[in-house]
C-alpha cells in the first residue's frame, strides 16, 4: 500500500511525499484519515525549525518520522475510520496522535473511539483539549476565584472554557487581537484588551506565547497568586521583571506541559483516560467557533506556510474526505 504524508523539509518549506505502508500485523490497525487539525503554536515552531536542540528528544510526537530540525514528519491530531484491524474497531471513527497522512498503520491500542455526538471536524480539537485539561488540573482553580487567561489561541480558549465552568469563577480572556472578542463571546467568555485586563487575579493562565503576555500576567496577579505558564517559546529567551512585585507579592510561577499528567491527577488517570475525557468534553457545539477551514490535504504545504506567518490563527482543519 501507498500513503501520502506531509513533511517539513526546510525552514518554512513543506512537501507531500508518497511512502510505502505496511499491512497491519497482529494488534495493528489501518486507518483512513478523514481530517487532521493544524495547531499553529507548536507546529509553526517545528515548521520554522525552531525546536531547541536540547528539546529534540522531548518534543518528538508519536509516530513522528525523521528528526528535528529537518526533514521531519510531525503532527498530532488525526481523525479517521478504521479499515482493517480488530473487529470491534472496523468502521468506527477514531482519534490518533499521528502526523498529517492520508492513511496510516498503528497499534490498535493507540486509537481512541470518537463519541457519536462529536462531529469529525470538532474531534480534531482533541489534542488541544487534552492540553487544556492538563492546564486546568495544574491550575487547581477554586470556586469564586478571579481568573485571567492571557492569550486567546485555541489552547487558551479551551482552558478558559473549562475553568469558567467552576462555580463562582470570574474569568476574563485577554488578547491583543480585537477579533478574538467574537470567538470568546461564542464560548460565553468575557474578553478584554491587555490594557483593560482586570487586576488582582488570583489565578493567571498565560497561553499567549509572547514575553509581553507573561509580563502582563505578573502585573495583574494578586498577592500569592498562581501563574500557570502554558506557552512554549521554543528557542526564544524570555526576559522577566522579577525584581519588581514578584517577590513582595509572593507570586508562584509554574509550568504546564501535556507530556506528563498534571501532578494532582498523576497516578489517578492514565494518558488514555485523559484523552478519552478530552474527547467527551468536545460534545459542546460552541467549540466549533475555534475551527477554521477546511482546506484539502493536497494544499497543506501552502496552507502551513500561510498560517505560520499569520498571528491569531485558530485550529485549521485539513480535509482528506469530501464529507468533512
Amino acid at each position: 500500500m501507498k500513503a501520502r504524508a506531509f513533511w517539513t523539509i526546510a525552514p518554512g518549506v513543506g512537501q507531500v511525499r508518497e511512502e510505502d505502508l505496511a499491512a497491519p500485523g497482529a494488534g495493528g490497525a489501518l486507518v483512513r484519515t478523514l481530517a487532521t487539525g493544524l495547531s499553529r503554536g507548536t507546529e509553526s515552531l517545528v515548521f520554522a525549525g525552531r525546536v531547541p536542540a536540547s528539546q529534540h528528544a522531548v518534543m518528538r510526537c508519536p509516530f513522528q518520522a525523521g528528526d528535528f530540525p529537518f526533514p521531519v514528519k510531525y503532527g498530532y491530531s488525526a481523525v479517521g475510520v478504521v479499515e482493517a484491524g480488530p473487529a470491534a474497531l472496523i468502521g468506527r471513527r477514531v482519534f490518533c496522535l499521528h502526523p498529517h497522512q492520508d492513511r496510516f498503520v498503528v497499534p490498535a491500542s493507540m486509537l481512541h473511539p470518537v463519541p457519536e455526538t462529536v462531529p469529525t471536524r470538532r474531534a480534531v480539537l482533541a489534542a488541544n483539549m487534552e492540553t487544556a485539561l492538563n492546564i486546568a488540573w495544574d491550575a487547581g482553580v477554586l470556586p469564586g476565584e478571579r481568573v485571567l487567561v492571557i492569550g486567546a489561541g485555541v489552547v487558551g480558549l479551551l482552558a478558559a472554557h473549562l475553568l469558567a465552568r467552576v462555580p463562582g469563577v470570574a474569568l476574563t480572556v485577554v488578547d491583543r487581537d480585537p477579533a478574538k472578542a467574537a470567538v470568546a463571546a461564542a464560548l460565553g467568555l468575557a474578553f478584554a484588551a491587555p490594557e483593560d485586563a482586570p487586576a488582582e487575579a488570583e489565578l493567571v493562565v498565560h497561553a499567549a506565547g509572547a514575553p509581553e503576555g507573561l509580563a502582563l500576567a505578573l502585573a495583574r496577579a494578586a498577592f500569592e497568586a498562581r501563574i500557570v505558564e502554558a506557552s512554549w517559546f521554543g528557542d526564544r529567551v524570555v526576559p522577566l521583571a522579577l525584581g519588581e512585585a514578584f517577590h513582595s507579592r509572593r507570586l508562584r510561577l509554574v509550568s504546564s506541559q501535556v507530556g506528563a499528567i498534571a501532578a494532582p491527577m498523576r497516578g489517578r488517570r492514565s494518558h488514555a483516560e485523559r484523552l478519552a475525557l478530552a474527547l467527551a468534553l468536545l460534545e459542546d457545539a460552541r467549540l466549533d467557533a475555534l475551527l477554521e477551514g477546511p482546506t484539502p490535504f493536497a494544499d497543506l504545504p501552502a496552507t502551513m506556510a500561510r498560517l505560520a506567518a499569520r498571528p491569531g490563527a485558530l485550529c485549521h482543519v485539513i480535509a482528506y474526505d469530501p464529507s468533512v
